[in-house]
């Protein structure tokens, strides 16, 4: 598959935003949104886990023109905390419980508004990465670190 691209968060957050589907861009898709200068071959989304949201995601995801089975269906309906798809216009990899985030809501709290689309804090972006621990994560935490206290010195005081 190609690079993640703005126009997939468009698409994305066109539909979740008709569903109401309650969401974060994580990881390095959230990373780049924010302007972080990497590429990544998938967006990754952490999603709030209630039943409603979970159902809601299932029609976004068959909107976007993900040929979800049946089996995939269940896997986002009923509380797996991660999937993978592959089967669509792009890679997509649901989250619902990030490793090194204690909890949806407090994630929303700490978020960042990037031209409409819900954004983790890079300290929440980090944090994940970090407990990951995998290799490919601990090479890019440095970059992520440097990348966060960068940003920071723009923000708004």
């Amino acid at each position: 598959m190609a690079a993640f691209e703005y126009r997939q968060a468009l698409e994305v957050g066109d539909a979740f935003a008709r569903h109401a589907v309650q969401y974060l861009f994580i990881g390095k898709s959230g990373a780049i949104l924010l302007g972080y200068p990497d590429t990544t071959q998938n967006a990754v989304l952490f999603l709030q886990r209630s039943p409603r949201n979970r159902r809601a995601a299932v029609e976004a995801l068959r909107e976007l023109g993900f040929g979800l089975t049946e089996a995939e269906a269940a896997d986002i309906t009923r509380r797996k905390d991660f999937v993978q798809l592959r089967n669509g216009p792009f890679d997509l990899d649901l989250v619902f419980a990030p490793d090194g985030i204690e909890c949806f809501e407090d994630a929303w709290s700490r978020h960042v508004d990037v031209e409409g689309f819900p954004v983790c804090h890079p300290d929440d972006i980090i944090a994940s990465k970090a407990a990951a621990n995998r290799v490919k994560d601990r090479e890019s935490l440095p970059r992520l670190r440097a990348f966060r206290e960068y940003w920071m010195s723009l923000q708004p005081r």
